[in-house]
Order: C-alpha cells, then structure tokens, then sequence
C-alpha cells in the first residue's frame, strides 16, 4: 500500500490479480463501500497485441459507509477489475486484466480519489470475442482485528472499456522510379493481432485508404478507398504525377485497432 498524496492513505490492494478474487458467500454481508467515476485509458479503448503487455492509466473514486473512515487505512479494501460475462462475481475469477501501482488521497473522511495502472497481457485474452466492450466490476471488504474479513461484497460499477485487437498494415509502391504519367502499383497487406493462434492473421473485407503526401508537403492526402481481400492484401494502381509519399490507414472497427502503414516513397520523372 502507498501512502496518499495529501490526506490520510486509504487501503487498497494494488497488485491483486483476479485469479486471487473469489466471490462471497450467499449469506455474506454488503460492505457499504461504494467504488464510483472509474476510468480507464482515460475513456479511449485499449488494443492488445499478440506479445506485449499494455499499460493503461485509470482513477476511481471510494465512498466509505459510516462507521469507516479514510484515518484508518487498514479497514477496509476496495479494487476495481475488468470481466467479460453475465455475472460481476464470475468475472472476478476470470485470470484477465489486474490493478497495480495504486496511489490514493483522502478527499474527505469517508471519500478517496484513486489513481492506478491496469495491465492487459495477450494470454489473457482466450479468444478473439474478448475484443468487445468489458463490464466494471469492484471487490470490496471491510477488516475487524488480525486482519480478518467481516464483509465481502463483489459487484458490478457503471461504466466500461472496450478491448480490440492491435492492427498493422505494410506498403510497397512500384515501380520506383517512375515516369511521370505512367502507373504506379501500390499493395500492402492489413493483419490484425490473433489471440488464439498468438499471431497477426489477415483482415478481410475492410476499407483501407491510399493516402500521398506530395514532397514539401506537410499532410497526407486520401486518394482512394480500397477493400482487402480476403487474406488481407492491399492492391490498387495509380497515375504518377508527382514525387512524393505513399501510405495505407485503417480507421478501424469496433473490435479492431487502427493501423498506418510506413510510407513507400516513390520518385517521379
């Protein structure tokens, strides 16, 4: 646990991950502790790749009922976490994204403001479906002496982010050089991250803009829209008419990550 910014610190677990979350009892009692105004990647959604980890900030606020109060740090628990299903105490056993480096500040005697990072590894993520929008859940407790749990409570918080799988494109432009007036072939192909078979596999069917940037020119310029096939491959021709700089961009979808090519400069004579 971290001490507050300003004010008194208030418990929290920062490094729990949700395999260690188990839900409570029917007859257990509710804490009273409320978690609200979650955030995460500051309302933007997070693209996960096929191998590395994504860091994303996020901040939550916690209510405390009476009889609790933000002086006393030890008492009482509350960490938010990310579930894909029906039920905010299934979720909470799902091995998904997990909080850690919380740093919270009392704002009151019964109200903190949390700060935190949630972590997304690809393994995580078992199938493509988990590209969609996940539900908040929260775990909270409340402690009597020796650390013992008096209350669990696990439940479902407003709000919600969605997870999509990373994209990448690739260009070429040819022939280089080229005459002016003459034709030029552009291709490329769109992948996106697959989480079951831990690789980038081709995007069907998905609009792709070819975009120039003539040289000396400062913003890029949409030339045409192209559908990939169903393997993913870019293919479109061109007129030359002028030096300059050719690239492809995905505006992505829902479940999908945005994605821009490098650029393929061609010279034109």
């Amino acid at each position: 646990m971290k001490s507050g910014r300003s004010g008194a610190a208030v418990a929290f677990v920062g490094a729990l991950a949700l395999a260690a979350v188990t839900a409570p009892s029917a007859q257990a009692a509710g804490t009273g502790i409320s978690v609200s105004k979650v955030v995460i990647n500051k309302g933007k959604p997070v693209v996960v790749g096929t191998t590395n980890e994504q860091v994303v900030p996020m901040s939550f606020r916690i209510n405390l009922p009476s009889g609790s109060s933000t002086a006393h740090p030890g008492t009482y628990e509350a960490t938010p976490y990310l579930y894909n299903g029906t039920s905010a105490a299934k979720g909470a056993q799902y091995n998904g994204p997990y909080v850690t480096d919380a740093l919270c500040h009392a704002v009151t005697d019964k109200i903190a403001d949390c700060t935190a990072v949630m972590r997304f590894w690809p393994d995580q993520l078992r199938s493509n479906s988990d590209a969609t929008t996940w539900k908040i859940g929260v775990v909270t407790r409340l402690y009597g002496t020796h650390a013992t749990i008096k209350a669990e409570e696990i439940k479902t918080v407003s709000g919600g982010v969605q997870i999509r799988r990373w994209a990448k494109a690739t260009v070429n432009a040819a022939p280089e050089p080229v005459k002016k007036g003459k034709t030029i072939t552009v291709t490329g192909t769109l992948t996106r991250a697959d989480w079951v078979k831990h690789k980038y596999t081709g995007v069907a069917e998905a609009s792709v803009q070819l975009q120039f940037r003539k040289k000396g020119a400062a913003a890029y310029s949409t030339v045409k829209t192209v559908k990939s096939s169903s393997t993913g491959a870019l293919k479109t021709t061109v007129t030359a008419s002028a030096d300059g700089y050719w690239r492809w961009s995905f505006g992505g979808w829902h479940t999908t990550g945005t994605a821009i090519s490098p650029v393929d400069y061609v010279d034109v004579n």
